[in-house]
């Protein structure tokens, strides 16, 4: 990979491996399984909790979380001045224009279609990172990526109709993948001068929710936490504590090990967990697209993660 500093100055470092050593595959499983299940626990808090007050909540308590472990953990949380401007523009991306495109969208289409759209995020990252980081997709990251977009047809294929009848919400959807696709191939190009990923996950949280704080202020009253029911508030308790905490920096720790768009590829599986646990929790049918849409994902993943020659 190579990057470049605010200056201009390429940064070259060791080549990126294309497969997961054993820690990194058990990150990968409990991302996959903690990222689909937020999902669920999303729409539980959203029953109570209005958009834009849920989304500061998360990304806020979610930040200075994140800091104040970095800080517990002995490593720096300061960042140089000029790691500023990367730093906002991966915000831009990564935190701000996905958590408002996303807002907007629920508005117009279901969770469940939203969330499939959303995950289209890695074909997008994939085809940035050949342009911008001048990557090469492999045979094996190629056929990984098409089990993946396979999977993801099966799932939307039944509610075509229902999408196209709202185009707005799919749109915005679609663009929210696109932003996500960006920030994350940004994080690659970038250097981040041995920045933690917990710093910069955190940064990225508190920079990118500014924006959506102020849209709260000006759009929505103060909730009343209070006032919750407990799935509601276990819903809430999750999203901030597991999803933008843990999960956060499970995925950018994964994009600072694997080639951007391996990573990418890499969270296909989320959706599919997101669909089954919303079976579980919220009662939601699961047929014949949503077995084959796993299977399909399961042999991408395989596809990804087994080292060459085994």
């Amino acid at each position: 990979m190579a990057g470049r500093s605010a200056g201009g100055t390429a940064a070259t470092v060791a080549p990126q491996p294309a497969t997961l050593a054993r820690s990194g595959l058990l990150l990968l499983v409990a991302l996959t399984i903690t990222w689909g299940l937020n999902w669920p626990m999303m729409k539980l808090a959203l029953r109570e909790v209005q958009p834009w007050a849920f989304r500061s909540l998360c990304l806020m308590v979610g930040g200075l979380s994140l800091l104040a472990l970095t800080r517990a953990s002995g490593a720096p949380v300061s960042f140089p001045l000029a790691r500023l401007k990367p730093l906002a523009l991966v915000a831009l991306f990564n935190i701000t224009a996905w958590h408002l495109l996303s807002a907007y969208a629920l508005l117009k289409t279901g969770s469940g279609r939203a969330a499939i759209i959303g995950y289209t995020m890695p074909l997008w990252a994939a085809l940035l990172s050949v342009f911008v980081l001048g990557a090469r997709l492999t045979l094996r990251q190629i056929l990984a990526l098409a089990f993946g977009m396979g999977a993801l047809a099966l799932l939307i294929g039944q509610d075509v109709a229902v999408v196209g009848a709202a185009p707005i919400g799919a749109l915005l959807m679609a663009g929210a993948a696109l932003s996500w696709a960006i920030g994350t191939v940004l994080v690659k190009k970038f250097a981040w001068d041995g920045m933690a990923v917990m710093a910069l996950t955190g940064w990225q949280q508190l920079i990118g929710g500014l924006p959506i704080v102020l849209g709260w202020w000006w759009l929505e009253p103060l909730p009343d936490l209070a006032a919750l029911s407990l799935p509601a508030a276990l819903g809430l308790a999750y999203a901030v504590f597991v999803a933008m905490i843990f999960c956060h920096t499970a995925y950018f720790k994964l994009v600072s090990l694997l080639p951007a768009h391996v990573a990418a590829i890499s969270v296909l599986a989320v959706p599919v967990v997101g669909v089954v646990t919303s079976a579980w929790l919220l009662g939601e049918p699961v047929g014949l697209a949503e077995i084959a849409a796993l299977l399909l994902v399961v042999g991408g993943l395989s596809l990804l993660i087994r080292a060459p020659g085994r």
